[in-house]
This record gives structure tokens, C-alpha cells and sequence, in this order.
């Protein structure tokens, strides 16, 4: 069993930054991607960033236009999520989830594809944590 515990959202002004954390715990070894998901109020929840824990392979939302980064800190089991230059569009409640004991061969075949898993592999989510962005 794993779960997942996410912090350091907050209330900035627009062009300030944040850093989200997302603890791991449980079942480590089972976890075969992280990723960061955001849910707006009247919105469907939509990827941000994953990352495949195995190969270290990173992959983000196009509309992100590399203003956030993901990144594994191994020594805390800890996937964290920085968010820089944001906008009011990135006010959302943002969720931090695990694909869990998935077929080496489907992971092995989604990086081939330079894609990473469809939402409905993320078997395991946290509770969320909100960003706000206004001035």
C-alpha cells in the first residue's frame, strides 16, 4: 500500500514561485510513476508533470511552457513540484498521485511513446493542496 501526503501550496501574487512536496510512503518499491495533477473550480482535473521513478524520465504539459519543474528527491521519498513565474490560471487545488505495480512492459512501451501514463493508471492520489495566484 502506498500513500501520499502533499504540502506547500499557499497564496502568492502573479510572478511569484512555489515548491509543492508530495511525501511517498507504503510500499516504495511498487511505485512506477509520480505525477502532479491541478483541478480548478468548474474544470476537469488535468496533468501537470510526471515523472517515471525507475528511469528518472520527465514529462509536462505542453500549456506549462516550461514554468514548473518535477523532480524525485530520493533520500526524503519525496517528488516535489516547483512552480515559477504563475499566472492566476494556475490557481487550482493540485494533487500529487501514483501509478502503483503496473506491468514493466506498459511503462517500458508509454516512455518509448515519449508519453506518460493516462490519468486512469494513477491508482493512488493525495488529498490535494491549494495554489492560489492573485494580486
Amino acid at each position: 500500500q502506498v500513500e501520499l501526503v502533499e504540502s506547500g501550496g499557499g497564496s502568492v501574487q502573479p510572478g511569484g514561485s512555489l515548491r509543492l512536496s508530495c511525501i511517498v510512503s507504503g510500499n516504495i518499491n511498487s511505485v512506477n510513476c509520480l505525477g502532479w495533477f491541478r483541478q480548478a473550480p468548474g474544470k476537469e482535473r488535468e496533468g501537470v508533470a510526471a515523472l517515471y521513478t525507475g528511469s528518472g524520465r520527465t514529462f509536462y504539459a505542453e500549456f506549462l511552457k516550461g514554468r514548473f519543474t518535477i523532480a524525485q528527491d530520493n533520500a526524503r521519498n519525496t517528488v516535489n513540484l516547483y512552480l515559477n513565474s504563475l499566472e492566476p490560471e494556475d490557481t487550482a487545488m493540485y494533487y500529487c498521485a501514483a501509478v502503483v505495480n503496473a506491468r514493466p512492459v506498459r511503462m517500458k512501451a508509454l516512455q518509448g511513446l515519449g508519453v506518460w501514463p493516462p490519468q486512469p493508471d494513477f491508482g493512488v492520489w493525495g488529498q490535494g493542496t491549494q495554489v492560489t495566484v492573485s494580486s
